[in-house]
């Protein structure tokens, strides 16, 4: 079972290169961020037609996420309750999956802007929502993978340039900290469960050619809980929708699950 995340910066742009993407890709579940256009605009009946079904969370301009999986989704959750948000950053699902259900979580994480600024402040406080509601959704759904761009690059490894960001927005240490916190509920960075390549990111820049000097950083991740760790084989980073005409700036992040039928007993 493949799982992938991908913040395409604008589904409306970015639509045909998503459903190439999945139609060569093998995905089965893919995360969506800032989709970028209205709820009743998502184009439902292009990716049924290739095989998929889809949940969302549209909101027009701005953020907006979404959940593509080649099975109905369940239990759908918009946004945190008890936490009163006008952005669309999240959206769950449950799906099936050989050995029991799945919950899926698609998160646009804020961006914060600057470390001395009102989003900033944001930020932390939407991070510490996210635990709790979390804390709250792995007491009933044990098997859980969170996805999504996290607007964190949680170590230096994950910098193209430690130096130059040091102290700056993305990898300050309250961020940091929240990207920890997170971890600590018991998920692993599935990308850091397995031996990687030095410099691989996620997210470029589009100016000062950044993606051909990759100075990039990692902040789109893929977390699994501790009941689905013992079947995560793989965690990649493909780079090649990044080399697309007019790509988005980050690029698909994937988790591969190797999940056997359980036996009965």
């Amino acid at each position: 079972m493949k799982l992938a995340t991908w913040n395409v910066n604008s589904l409306k742009v970015r639509l045909p290169q998503v459903l190439e993407w999945l139609g060569t890709s093998g995905v089965d579940v893919l995360c969506l961020q800032e989709l970028k256009m209205p709820h009743d605009k998502f184009p439902l009946a292009e990716f049924e037609a290739i095989g998929y079904q889809a949940c969302w969370a549209g909101q027009k301009t701005y953020n907006g996420v979404a959940v593509i999986s080649r099975d109905p989704a369940r239990s759908v959750q918009i946004n945190m309750p008890g936490f009163p948000d006008d952005h669309q950053r999240l959206i769950a699902a449950t799906l099936p999956s050989p050995q029991g259900d799945i919950r899926v979580v698609s998160v646009y994480c804020p961006n914060g802007q600057a470390v001395d600024s009102d989003k900033y402040t944001y930020k932390l406080a939407w991070f510490a929502a996210l635990r709790e509601w979390l804390l709250t959704e792995l007491a009933a759904h044990p098997r859980m993978v969170v996805l999504g761009d996290y607007n964190v690059a949680p170590a230096d490894a994950d910098v193209h340039d430690p130096a130059k960001w040091e102290g700056d927005i993305l990898v300050s240490p309250s961020e940091r900290e929240a990207f920890e916190a997170l971890l600590s509920l018991g998920f692993t960075d599935a990308f850091r469960h397995f031996p990687q390549e030095e410099k691989m990111f996620s997210w470029w820049d589009y100016r000062r050619m950044a993606f051909r000097r990759n100075a990039g950083l990692r902040i789109d991740h893929a977390l699994v809980s501790s009941a689905l760790l013992p079947f995560c084989t793989a965690c990649e980073i493909d780079k090649g929708p990044r080399r697309n005409e007019q790509p988005s700036d980050h690029t698909p992040v994937i988790v591969t699950l190797d999940l056997p039928v359980e036996k009965e007993a």
